[in-house]
């Protein structure tokens, strides 16, 4: 069974608004150090500071998030296992629109952000195994397996990245415009280029991970 998304590990059952507060919160700490702020959660949402802030409160009660006064939010134990389910819905839907239904990896964020709240644990393991478990979405973000375990690759941003060879490992998909640009310019995960020498803008180039080759120089 996926990890607690509607029961199992954390108790009750979650509201689809308080899954993808868990899931955001784990997002926007995946793939960056920086501390997650309900300013940040606010803005990745859509939502009004004062919304995101009484939602956090509402999970930090329920034991799902930590929110010290002044300090950063981030996910329990439990909360990360409940965000966890959730990315592995999310993630598996987007592989299955991608290979089975014919969607562009630009337009599946938004249809599983939807479906991801409605199907129930028996369909998502059934979907794992019919896409044979996959290891990655279709952008490169790891789909936990049925325990909650991941393994997020050693990657840097590319626009941190030395010059010389590299392997694309993760492009962002919260911008669909960059999507295309990579998708124009052959930049999708496992494909190699040089870091120092790409036709991406400065802000796309912020948007891909990739894992630098020194064994190819």
């Amino acid at each position: 069974m996926s990890p607690g998304v509607a029961g199992g590990t954390g108790g009750a059952e979650l509201s689809a608004s308080g899954q993808t507060y868990l899931k955001t919160v784990y997002g926007l700490g995946e793939w960056d150090t920086e501390a997650v702020t309900t300013g940040a959660l606010a803005a990745k949402l859509g939502v009004s500071p004062a919304s995101a802030t009484a939602m956090v409160r509402k999970l930090v009660e329920r034991g799902l998030l930590d929110h010290p006064p002044y300090g950063a939010v981030s996910l329990t134990s439990t909360g990360r296992a409940r965000a966890l389910g959730v990315v592995r819905r999310h993630r598996l839907l987007e592989t299955f629109l991608v290979r089975e239904l014919g969607y562009g990896w630009d337009q599946v964020h938004e249809e599983a952000a939807r479906l991801e709240h409605t199907v129930s644990d028996l369909f998502v393991e059934r979907l794992d195994r019919l896409l044979g478990h996959p290891a990655a979405d279709p952008h490169g973000d790891p789909i936990p397996d049925a325990a909650g375990h991941l393994r997020l690759p050693a990657a840097v941003r590319l626009d941190r990245a030395p010059a010389g060879p590299a392997v694309v490992v993760r492009v962002s998909d919260a911008n669909a415009e960059t999507l295309r640009a990579c998708s124009a310019a052959g930049l999708l995960p496992g494909a190699t280029l040089d870091a120092g020498a790409h036709p991406l803008t400065a802000a796309q180039s912020a948007a891909v991970w990739v894992e630098p080759q020194e064994t190819l120089r």
